[in-house]
C-alpha cells in the first residue's frame, strides 16, 4: 500500500483493489437488492421526454387553474402576442379586485384606456388590438373595493425591469433557437453517475475591469471552459428569477417567470443554458417557492387582499426574513408554483431545481414563537406536503430525467422516496447533517479531535436512507463563518493541508458532491456578493497548486466508479477502521458494481504515522491511484 502525508494535517491514501476472477464472480452472482430510489427509475425509457409545445390559448380552462391542476399556466396567463396578427392577449388572476386595467407605454399609462373583463373565478383578460412593440413596458392597475389603486407587475411576466419602475416587459421566451438536442436526448437521473456540482453566483464570479459583473453571455463563454477544464459535471446557479434586493442573492423573488435582467435578456439566459449543454455540463437553478417579498409591485396582497399568501396572520409571514409565505392550500397558488417549476425545465431546458428552504415550508412553527397547528393538532404543514407531492409528480411526468433537489435541514423522513410510498417525491436531498458534523470536526484543533470522532462516523447511520448530496454551499462561507480553507485550524500551510484532506474526505464519502465557487482554489476570504472572487490568489504558487489539486481530485472522482456507483446501500461501502479516535484515524472502502474497491485512509491528526498502525483490509492486489 502506498501512502503520502501532509505534515500537521489530515491525510488520505486512496488505492484501488482489484479482485481476482473468482472473487469478482462471487460478487456478480450476489442477489440484487430492491430499488430504493425515488422516481424516476434508471430505465433508459425515462431518459428524455420531448419538451411541451406551445398550446392554443383558446383551450384555457379556468377551473383547472383554480383547482391547482394546471401545470403550464404560463401559456395562458401574462401577455402573449398573436403570431397571426398584431393583437396581444393579457390575462391575470385577481379575484378580489373591483376592476383591473392594463397600462403601459402603448397607452401612456392611462388607467381608463384598456379596462379588462372579469371572467370565471376572478380571472381578468383583455385583447389589445393595437401593435405593441417588443420590450414594451406594462403593468396591471388594480382597483380595490375600498378605493385603492394598486400598480402591479405581471406575476407571469417573462421579462421585467430590475430597477426603475420595475415594469413588466412584453417578451416572447419561446423564440430561442436551441441546438442542445443531443444533450437532451442523453439525459438521465444520475443515481449511479458522478455528480460534482459547482455552485456559482453570476454577479460575483468574475467582473469586468471596471467592476461591472458579467452578462449571461460573457459568463457563459468563460464558465463553460472553466468547468470543463476542471471536470465538473453540473453548474448550480444561485437565484436567477428576478429579484429587487441585491443582498438577498436571488432568494426574495418578485418575478418568478423572468430571468433577472441584471445580466441581460431571457434569450441571453437561454444562450447560457445552451452553451453549458454544448460543453456537456448540466444546469441546476435555485428555485424559491417558500416565500416572497413585500414589494409593492409584487405578489404581496396582489388584489388588495391576501391572495398568494395565507389569510391567517399566524401563517402569513416569515418575520425573521420580512417575507410572506405562499398559501399552498390555494388551488390557484398551487397551479402558479408548479407551472413555474415546469417553466424553467420546459422553456429554458434547465436540468434540475434545487428547492430552497424546504423545512420552512414543512413546519408551521418554523421560525415562529406562536403558530397555528394543523387540523390534527400538529405542527406539520399538510398543504405543503401535498404541494411537494403534486409538484414532483407533475415534474417527473413531463421531465422524468429532472433533478429535484430538496434543501431540507431537518430529519423529515422519506424526502427522496416516491409519492406512492408516502414520500415527498424528490430524487435528491442536501445532507445538512453530514455538512454540520464534518465541519464541526475539521474546525476543531487536531489535539482535541479525539473527543469528537463521532462527528465523522455518525453520518453513516443514515447515509443510505435518502439520496444525498454533500453540500459545502454559499451558506457555509458567509456571515462570519469563514471560507472552507479558513475554517481549518493552525497556520497557513496547515490550513491548506486541512482543506485538501477535507475535500478528499467529502469525495470519498457516499453522496453526490457540491462546493461553492472559490473553494476550488482555496479562497481565504468569505464569499462577498459585491465583488468577484479573489482570482489574484492564483498568482501565488500555493493557490495555483490548490486549483491543480481540485482538477486532479475532480478527475479522479469522475474516473473512479467506486466513488459514485453505489450510494444507496452498504453494498457500496465497508468500514475498515471506525473507532480509532485516539489517533484520529479513519478508514473505509468504496465499492463499485463489479466489485472493484477503493480504500480510503484518513489521518485527521497532526502527526504522521509511518507504518505504526494496522487495519483490516480485503484480500487482493492494491494499485495506487495517481
Amino acid at each position: 500500500m502506498h501512502c503520502w502525508h501532509d505534515v500537521h494535517c489530515i491525510r488520505i491514501c486512496i488505492v484501488r483493489l482489484r479482485f481476482y476472477k473468482d472473487t469478482l464472480m462471487s460478487l456478480i452472482r450476489a442477489p440484487k437488492k430492491m430499488n430504493r430510489f425515488a422516481q424516476p427509475s434508471l430505465k433508459k425509457t425515462h431518459r428524455f421526454t420531448k419538451p411541451l409545445t406551445f398550446t392554443n390559448r383558446k383551450s384555457f380552462c379556468p377551473s383547472t387553474f383554480l383547482s391547482g391542476d394546471m401545470t403550464h399556466a404560463y401559456r395562458y396567463f401574462g401577455a402573449h402576442k398573436n403570431v397571426f396578427n398584431p393583437h396581444t392577449l393579457f390575462r391575470v388572476f385577481a379575484p378580489h379586485a373591483k376592476n383591473v386595467s392594463v397600462v403601459g407605454d402603448f397607452n401612456k399609462w392611462d388607467t381608463a384606456a384598456h379596462p379588462m373583463q372579469r371572467t370565471e373565478g376572478g380571472i381578468w383578460q383583455l385583447t389589445v388590438t393595437c401593435t405593441l412593440d417588443h420590450l414594451s413596458n406594462y403593468k396591471y392597475t388594480i382597483f380595490t373595493h375600498d378605493g385603492r389603486c394598486l400598480h402591479k407587475s405581471d406575476p407571469f411576466a417573462f421579462h421585467a425591469e430590475n430597477g426603475g419602475q420595475k415594469n413588466s416587459k412584453l417578451y416572447n421566451p419561446f423564440a430561442f433557437k436551441w441546438t442542445d438536442h443531443h444533450f437532451l436526448q442523453n439525459r438521465c437521473v444520475p443515481y449511479d453517475k458522478p455528480v460534482n456540482i459547482y455552485e456559482a453566483h453570476i454577479g460575483s464570479w468574475r467582473t469586468f475591469s471596471d467592476g461591472k459583473y458579467f452578462n449571461y453571455r460573457k459568463f457563459a463563454d468563460e464558465i463553460c471552459v472553466y468547468l470543463q477544464e476542471l471536470s465538473y459535471t453540473h453548474l448550480e446557479l444561485m437565484g436567477v428569477a428576478e429579484y429587487p434586493f441585491d443582498a438577498s442573492w436571488g432568494y426574495q423573488v418578485t418575478n418568478f417567470f423572468a430571468p433577472t435582467s441584471r445580466y441581460g435578456l431571457p434569450e441571453d439566459f437561454a444562450y447560457l443554458v445552451n452553451k453549458l449543454h454544448a460543453y456537456g455540463i448540466a444546469l441546476i437553478v435555485d428555485w424559491v417557492p417558500g416565500h416572497f417579498p413585500k414589494d409593492a409591485n409584487g405578489l404581496y396582497q396582489f388584489d388588495g387582499q391576501p391572495l398568494y399568501e395565507p389569510e391567517d396572520a399566524l401563517r402569513q409571514e416569515h418575520k425573521e426574513w420580512g417575507t410572506c409565505c405562499f398559501n399552498y392550500g390555494h388551488g390557484a397558488v398551487k397551479s402558479f408554483l408548479i407551472s413555474n417549476a415546469l417553466y424553467w425545465l420546459d422553456v429554458f431546458h434547465v436540468d434540475g431545481l434545487r428547492v430552497d428552504a424546504v423545512a420552512s415550508m414543512l413546519y408551521h412553527d418554523y421560525g415562529r414563537q406562536e403558530y397555528r397547528p394543523n387540523c390534527m393538532g400538529g405542527k406539520e404543514n399538510l398543504e405543503a406536503i401535498q404541494f411537494f407531492q403534486a409538484l414532483n409528480t407533475a415534474v417527473f411526468k413531463q421531465f422524468p430525467y429532472a433533478l429535484m433537489i430538496a434543501e431540507e435541514s431537518t430529519a423529515w423522513p422519506l424526502v427522496t422516496k416516491p409519492v406512492e410510498m408516502g414520500g415527498l417525491g424528490f430524487n435528491f436531498k442536501w445532507n445538512m447533517g453530514w455538512m454540520n458534523d464534518s465541519l464541526t470536526y475539521t474546525q476543531t484543533d487536531p489535539y482535541f479531535r479525539s473527543h469528537h470522532h463521532d462527528k465523522l462516523t455518525f453520518s453513516l447511520n443514515y447515509a443510505f436512507s435518502e439520496n444525498y448530496i454533500l453540500p459545502i454551499s454559499h451558506d457555509e462561507v458567509v456571515h462570519g463563518k469563514g471560507s472552507l480553507v479558513n475554517k481549518m485550524p493552525l497556520g497557513y500551510k496547515e490550513k491548506l493541508a486541512g482543506w485538501r484532506s477535507f475535500l478528499m474526505y467529502q469525495f470519498a464519502h457516499p453522496g453526490k458532491k457540491l462546493t461553492m465557487m472559490g473553494t476550488e482554489f482555496a479562497q481565504f476570504s468569505e464569499w462577498n456578493f459585491c465583488k468577484e472572487l479573489d482570482w489574484l490568489l492564483l498568482e501565488y504558487p500555493a493557490h495555483k497548486d490548490a486549483l491543480a489539486f481540485s482538477k486532479a481530485l475532480n478527475g479522479l472522482y469522475k474516473a473512479t466508479p467506486a466513488l459514485y456507483q453505489i450510494e444507496d446501500s452498504w453494498q457500496g461501502f465497508s468500514w475498515r477502521m471506525v473507532d480509532n479516535s485516539r489517533q484520529n484515524l479513519l478508514a473505509f472502502e468504496r465499492i463499485d458494481k463489479v466489485g472493484n474497491r477503493v480504500l480510503c485512509v484518513f489521518n485527521f491528526s497532526n502527526t504522521a504515522y509511518k507504518g505504526s498502525y494496522r487495519h483490516r483490509k480485503a484480500w487482493g492486489i492494491y494499485v495506487p491511484i495517481k
